[in-house]
């Protein structure tokens, strides 16, 4: 089963630029609820509760129970710790940065009743929400005698005898370690017939480290349409334009653990840059019933986000062999003119279902005199749905369908469905209100080679309504677990990386009637 995480390798050396992996695909995808600071409180639950613009992003429907209208600002306050164990090691980083929940407007048409006495309501949303985050920064270091980073670069040059071809037709990666001496062919070799090494001690042991920066994240932008029909039965869509951009920097570093200098090995490093801009679509649709006064029952349908995405990327490699050839350094844009490697596809996140109820302590009409109310969501994601296509402006040789084919493979194989639960309340005491909630967010992997990752949150905050004017105060506190490879090998031994992150959001909703 581990296999399907190589074979994509074999299509690198005759392509201009393939930075995508699996754990792109679910980065992309697996993320935790964002809106405004009531949702929030109450663990992000909003299936069937509805009356919050957070509404666009979940069930649309929930728009419904508008009957006029509110303009919603929402800021936020991110800090993420990351504990990072690797061979044995910990090690702790950490990131904080200023992003923002769901703002917009969102205004309701008032009751209309038709001949025979039967109310309906539409409404009109449009808003903005950061929905994933990338920001993070990951650091994790440890001593490893199993294997060295270069080996990936051997498994790829498998079946190629060629020196000359290993120089050149591999310019992201294994061409600028053989021509920094991180790899090196074996003595004895002929022309067209060479076997290649690693000059990496590894028996003697590798100091490792890998220093990643990530940041950008998901923004959309939300048209949400919903309507309701005699306060029983909401109905509604959204048509939602997610903006992403994703940053990664990262720098791995092996280096010689003895104090041996006539090994002809110090260290390497290999350094790599990747942006990956694009804009998606996608359609959710809901609807939320009320059987009885007091029960609102929740059900709403994502359907994949489609996304035309370009990467830009490029990698340098410097490796200090002491007295065998120095100090050599060697950047992939020589290789490129000087310029960064550009990529362009298509890829479709996975569908999401929700089923959803809530109880409404003293449900009537005047939402001012309601007791409060609680709500639970269950969500179901299929992880693995994630796709890669070509994208019919840009490459479409058979390489590069025959890579993203082994990568869809690859996500297949690596990922699988998961359901999410979010659940919270509230009570209202006159003009204030005091929430409380939390969420868990299952393991997408199928545990291939030791991945396990979750996320659970608790959640709380207060509420201040009077006069057309409101204030909503959240804190959702963030747990997760989840692993980081800088490598995978077919023929050797190899670890990931253990993540453990904590993290906070402090969030502020301000909001008028309008």
């Amino acid at each position: 089963m581990k296999k399907i995480f190589f074979i994509i390798t074999s299509f690198v050396s005759s392509l201009p630029l393939f930075a995508q992996e699996p754990a792109d695909a679910l980065r992309y995808s697996w993320y935790t609820s964002s809106g405004t600071a009531r949702q929030q409180a109450v663990g992000g639950a909003m299936a069937s509760l509805g009356g919050d613009l957070s509404a666009a992003y979940v069930n649309p429907a929930g728009l419904g129970f508008y009957k006029t209208g509110d303009f919603v600002l929402t800021p936020a306050y991110n800090f993420l710790n990351n504990n990072a164990t690797y061979y044995g090691r910990s090690e702790k980083d950490k990131r904080n940065y200023l992003s923002f929940g769901t703002t917009g407007l969102v205004a309701g048409s008032g009751t209309d009743k038709d001949r025979r006495g039967r109310s309906s309501s539409s409404s009109f949303a449009i808003a903005i929400n950061r929905t994933a985050n990338f920001s993070s920064n990951i650091l994790y270091r440890g001593e490893n005698n199993q294997s060295s980073y270069s080996n990936k670069f051997l498994e790829e040059i498998n079946n190629d005898r060629d020196a000359n071809s290993v120089a050149q037709n591999y310019p992201f990666g294994t061409s600028l370690a053989f021509n920094t001496y991180w790899i090196d062919t074996i003595a004895g070799g002929s022309s067209g017939n060479y076997q290649f090494q690693t000059r990496a001690p590894i028996g003697t042991g590798l100091l490792q480290e890998n220093v990643i920066t990530n940041r950008g994240g998901i923004t959309e932008l939300a048209l949400a349409f919903a309507g309701a029909q005699r306060d029983k039965f909401y109905f509604g869509f959204t048509l939602g334009i997610p903006f992403l951009r994703y940053d990664k920097e990262s720098t791995f570093t092996e280096a010689d653990a003895t104090s041996n200098t006539d090994n002809k090995f110090d260290y390497a490093a290999i350094t790599e840059n990747l942006t990956t801009k694009g804009t998606g679509l996608n359609l959710k649709m809901g609807v939320i019933y009320k059987p009885v006064e007091y029960v609102r029952l929740g059900l709403a349908v994502h359907t994949p986000t489609f996304y035309r995405l370009t990467d830009r990327y490029n990698a340098s490699i410097t490796t200090n062999t002491e007295s065998y050839n120095g100090i050599q350094t060697q950047s992939s844009d020589i290789f490129t003119g000087g310029q960064d490697a550009e990529f362009a596809y298509w890829m479709f996140t996975p569908y999401r279902i929700m089923a959803s109820a809530s109880y409404v302590l003293r449900e009537i009409e005047d939402v001012r005199k309601q007791k409060g109310f609680l709500t639970a969501d269950i969500e179901y994601v299929n992880y693995k749905a994630s796709s890669y296509t070509t994208d019919p402006e840009g490459d479409n040789s058979q390489n590069t369908k025959d890579y993203l084919k082994s990568l869809n493979g690859a996500i297949d194989n690596a990922y699988k469905g998961a359901f999410n639960f979010r659940a919270g309340g509230e009570l209202k005491f006159t003009t204030i209100m005091a929430r409380l909630g939390m969420a868990y967010y299952g393991n997408p992997y199928k545990n291939l080679a030791g991945e396990k990752g979750n996320r659970f949150q608790l959640t709380g905050g207060l509420g201040y309504r009077n006069k057309g004017m409101f204030i909503d105060l959240a804190y959702v506190h963030t747990m997760g677990k989840d692993v980081h490879f800088a490598y995978r090998l077919q023929n050797r031994p190899f670890s990931g990386a253990g993540l453990k992150q904590t993290g906070g959001n402090a969030i502020v909703t301000l909001g008028f009637k309008i």
